[in-house]
């Protein structure tokens, strides 16, 4: 196995030669193995061990074996401790995937701050065999299906090309010794249900089953980059970036085929997967939306607007003394005195400085506020100003006003109200900008 690991290292990752590499090692058989398959292979090596405090003493003892493994190779040990139910009751997460969290984003910063090249894991074929069960029995598209990539950014996977019973092979015959994870016997996991019960079934159907199923994901990889390259043609036909996000035609999608198998491969990357809820938008009225765990997606007449979460921001109002220059939370605006009045756009305006109250008040708008219109006679309830200027509801939620007292001075971003606009009388003109974030 020690040839075929160097060949595939040669071919599939020739620029990890020289590089700084740091292995995920749990102490368990495949990680054990791979750590001493990279250092007998001459790569430059640290082993960076998670300890999610699951197990107790068991937890303790492999810390220490995968630090005595390191001591043994004579490389750098890393090693950090979580409280892995607290955080997974904190975020709402099982615990395999707060394990996850955790511990990728430890490794993401001991990439960095130590400075190596190259995070290596120790996932096999079984690992791949087994995922892909579990995405079928989850109900996925072709990416689910496709296998564990063998990199990932900066994640190396080598072993992919190799089974378990490989891995074991090559551990017995070069006397290794590795630490048993008692919680991988627990079926109350799905994983190591399917590892159980499924996989030993499958792998009885001998070597040509496996083989098949290699060819498969190898013609679902095709299929998922011919999709990629379809969906790059059809994104530009339907979706179109706003300042509020991204916005996808509604007319222009139903007039192609299969609108429904578009629609699941457009969102599926803004982390969407109520695709019945979202093709009920199609013909909801305007202002449904749905949510996902990092966007927002909203009905806005003939288009479906997608948007980022945020945080909601404090409604808080923030007073502005006459004396400052700038303001940087919650929006930027920059205040300025002008010689002139000049014409610009929707993000600055000019206002007669002495008919400004002080402190200005920033806040978001309400139910009932009203304001006059720059250019037309007489008031307007702000809530008809943003029909009639067809805002979203993500803009509307979005909209700050700048005021003067009880009264609107701007409708930050969109409309000057008429009483604050420079007339020949005006004897000090004020420039404001608005700067938006980017």
């Amino acid at each position: 196995m020690v040839e075929a690991f160097k060949k595939h290292m040669e071919s599939e990752f020739p620029y990890a030669q020289g590089k700084k590499i740091l292995v995920a090692c749990s102490g368990g058989l495949d990680s054990i193995a791979l750590s001493h398959l990279l250092f007998h292979s001459g790569f430059d090596i640290a082993l960076a061990h998670c300890n999610f405090s699951l197990r107790e003493e068991e937890s303790d003892e492999d810390e220490m074996f995968v630090k005595k493994t390191a001591w043994n190779f004579r490389v750098p040990f890393y090693s950090k401790r979580f409280d892995t139910d607290a955080f997974a009751n904190q975020e709402k997460v099982s615990i395999q995937m707060a394990a996850r969290e955790l511990r990728y984003q430890w490794f993401e910063s001991l990439l960095e701050e130590e400075g190596y090249d190259f995070l290596v894991t120790g996932h096999h074929a079984d690992d791949n065999l087994e995922t892909f069960f579990i995405n079928l029995s989850r109900g996925t598209g072709v990416r689910g299906l496709t296998g564990i990539p063998s990199k990932n950014k900066n994640a190396l996977r080598p072993l992919l090309p190799f089974s378990r019973n490989d891995i074991l092979e090559y551990a017995k015959s070069t006397g290794l010794y590795w630490r048993e994870d008692s919680s991988n016997k627990d079926t109350k996991y799905l994983r190591n249900n399917i590892r159980q019960t499924l996989i030993p079934s499958f792998k009885d159907l001998g070597w040509k089953a496996l083989k098949g199923f290699q060819n498969t994901q190898k013609y679902l990889g095709q299929s998922e980059r011919l999709i990629d390259d379809y969906m790059q043609l059809i994104q530009k036909l339907v979706m179109v970036e706003t300042q509020e996000g991204v916005a996808i035609s509604i007319p222009k999608l139903e007039d192609l085929p299969n609108t429904d198998a578009l629609l699941y491969e457009l969102l599926s990357p803004f982390g969407f997967t109520d695709f019945d809820g979202i093709h009920d938008l199609l013909e909801a009225q305007t202002g449904k939306q749905i949510t996902s765990p990092t966007h927002t997606i909203l009905k806005n007449r003939d288009e479906l607007l997608i948007s980022e979460r945020k945080e909601k921001q404090s409604e808080a109002i923030v007073e502005i003394s006459e004396f400052e220059t700038e303001v940087n939370t919650p929006i930027s605006l920059q205040f300025s005195e002008a010689d002139r009045f000049e014409i610009t756009n929707a993000h600055t305006i000019f206002v007669a400085a002495d008919k400004l109250s002080y402190p200005l008040v920033l806040r978001k708008w309400q139910d009932g506020d009203m304001f006059h219109p720059f250019g037309m006679q007489g008031k307007k309830k702000l809530s008809k100003f943003f029909k009639d200027e067809k805002l979203s509801l993500v803009a509307k939620e979005n909209c700050w006003l700048l005021c003067s007292g009880n009264q609107i001075v701007w409708v930050v971003g969109y409309r000057l109200d008429e009483r604050f606009k420079v007339t020949k009388e005006t004897k000090k003109i004020i420039r404001i900008d608005y700067i938006p974030n980017t």
